[in-house]
């Protein structure tokens, strides 16, 4: 018999982040029957571009509500009535996160690695958040008042893979003026990346679920440049999601299989 899938976690930035670093991963997870749930660190509930997400966690078939701290986006001041995500006090972000941890329970926790993918300071402080808190969950003496201890198994760390998705993301990065620093480059040599996901037998589920984020399409270069993209450079970017496998425990959990 084949193990059955994992309990997951995605933990990221904006909503939109969910979809383009993750959402073929998450979709082919709920296909196998596995329990997906997503913490956004911004963003306030029933804002619209929370409203978007929903639908666009529907597009991918995660039908469980997702988790919004309700930190401000640092580019969008009115996004949340609380202080922009990486003025907060971190503790206090570590102290929520990890009693959401606690009660959905996840042996796999999703989210950026430690550059943020291509270095927004959103998701690098989102990437220390989520180890910090899935470290301090399995800590009985840390935060008590949030549940009891959790251990998450493994934490899959989203990177771009240099030459399988690298050129294609140099060219929408271009397109939304990131170039202008000849030394910009993000992303992780191939010989350093342990899991490698297909994704490209859901790509119109992700495609659907990212054209759900209709605000940001409207207010972000990086989405429309992803538009214009031709088919074949678009699945190049888009159809394989890269990881860095960081075990918490011994042997860690598998994604598939």
């Amino acid at each position: 018999m084949s193990p059955s899938p994992p309990r997951v976690l995605c933990v990221q930035a904006h909503p939109d982040d969910e979809t383009i670093w993750t959402g073929g991963t998450m979709a082919r997870l709920r296909a196998d029957g596995a329990v997906v749930d997503l913490v956004t660190t911004t963003w306030a509930p029933g804002k619209p571009r929370h409203l978007e997400l929903v639908d666009a966690l529907r597009a991918l078939g995660v039908d469980r509500e997702p988790v919004m701290l309700g930190y401000a986006d640092g580019g969008v001041a009115d996004s949340a009535d609380r202080p922009a995500l990486v003025a907060a006090p971190f503790d206090e972000e570590v102290a929520e996160l990890t009693a959401h941890i606690r009660h959905l329970r996840p042996e796999v926790i999703l989210t950026t690695d430690a550059f943020g993918i291509y270095g927004h300071p959103d998701h690098i402080h989102t990437h220390r958040l989520a180890l910090a808190a899935a470290e301090a969950a399995a800590e009985r003496h840390l935060y008590p008042a949030a549940g009891p201890a959790w251990q998450v198994s493994s934490v899959y760390l989203v990177t771009v893979s240099e030459s399988r998705s690298g050129s294609a993301w140099q060219r929408v990065m271009a397109a939304r003026g990131a170039d202008a620093d000849p030394a910009f480059a993000f992303g992780s040599p191939d010989d350093r990346i342990d899991e490698v996901v297909d994704v490209r037998g859901v790509l119109d589920l992700k495609w659907r679920a990212l054209q759900q984020h209709r605000t940001e399409f409207e207010r972000s270069r990086t989405l429309r440049a992803i538009r214009a993209l031709d088919e074949p450079v678009r699945e190049a970017l888009l159809g394989w999601e890269c990881y860095l496998r960081r075990d918490l425990v011994a042997g860690g959990r598998a994604l598939f299989g």
